[in-house]
């Protein structure tokens, strides 16, 4: 009855994304992000260093980033403790009794919202339900939403339809959300691109290009902001370390890799800190 332990799967990639229906566009003056559901009680069911998970919540910090430097609101669902068989409803039939420890009902820390960002209550699948998110968009003059977080099929995918019946148009963005198993995430996506939303990539939203962080040159594209060197002054033999490249940024890296099939880990790149090391390691990979 409750939810599954829930394993890693590889991401969709932008030749996978489904072909959409409308070629709305994302609009910094009209949208806002809906961060929903990363709290600690969902993102426990992947286990701890799941790869999927870390390129997820990487890409939502990109895209919460994108948000803050455009005036983009920020908006979070979060489920509450003990609920009641009333406000619970018919969601105990289908999940059981839900959360229940007070520790796992935040936000996860690598997420956590400031005093920016909107929380608001989340009583059933879609974000709407049972609270004044519609009319927080509406009196913000926001019209479009984009959507991350977990679970795609599910609450993800519900509110997004909930949004296209009440004219706000959805944003899907098909790497920053994460579901039960790459089937339904796909489910999800097909879905919406063909009955309710647009679905889009973190890049897409970013206005960049998809890098391919296999590459020197799309390695280092990806690198070059993250440490503090001007392009010309790089050397691709010299340590990234000694560069200001961190560990959390090279977490974010490998999950990245582990996304596209590549394993490695901290202790190995960190024995061969510099990019030239890096993409041949990679090459290696590539062809086992």
């Amino acid at each position: 009855m409750s939810i599954p332990k829930l394993s890693h799967y590889p991401l969709p990639r932008e030749a996978q994304l489904p072909d959409n229906r409308v070629d709305w566009q994302v609009d910094p003056q009209r949208a806002a992000l809906l961060i929903h559901d990363m709290q600690h009680y969902f993102i426990n069911f992947y286990g701890e260093n799941n790869p999927l998970i870390d390129a997820v919540i990487a890409n939502i910090q990109a895209l919460k980033h994108y948000c803050y430097e455009h005036d983009i609101p920020v908006y979070y669902t979060a489920q509450p403790i003990k609920q009641g068989t009333q406000e619970r409803g018919l969601l105990r039939d289908m999940w059981g009794d839900g959360l229940q420890d007070p520790t796992q009902q935040p936000v996860i820390d690598a997420l956590a919202p400031t005093d920016k960002d909107i929380v608001l209550t989340k009583w059933r699948y879609s974000a709407f339900q049972k609270c004044d998110f519609e009319e927080r968009l509406i009196n913000s003059g926001r019209d479009q939403l984009l959507i991350v977080g977990i679970y795609a099929h599910i609450g993800v995918m519900t509110t997004a339809v909930d949004a296209f019946m009440r004219d706000i148009k959805p944003f899907v963005i098909a790497d920053a959300v994460a579901d039960f198993s790459y089937d339904e995430h796909q489910m999800a996506l097909n879905f919406v691109a063909q009955r309710c939303g647009k679905v889009v990539n973190t890049a897409q939203v970013l206005g960049e290009e998809t890098l391919d962080l296999t590459s020197l040159d799309g390695l280092k594209a990806h690198i070059l902001p993250l440490i503090d060197c001007e392009p010309d002054e790089f050397d691709e033999f010299e340590s990234l370390i000694d560069y200001g490249l961190d560990s959390v940024q090279v977490m974010n890296l490998i999950a990245l890799w582990q996304q596209q099939g590549i394993e490695t880990n901290f202790i190995e790149l960190a024995q061969i800190p510099t990019l030239s090391a890096w993409v041949e390691l990679l090459e290696e990979r590539k062809d086992d």
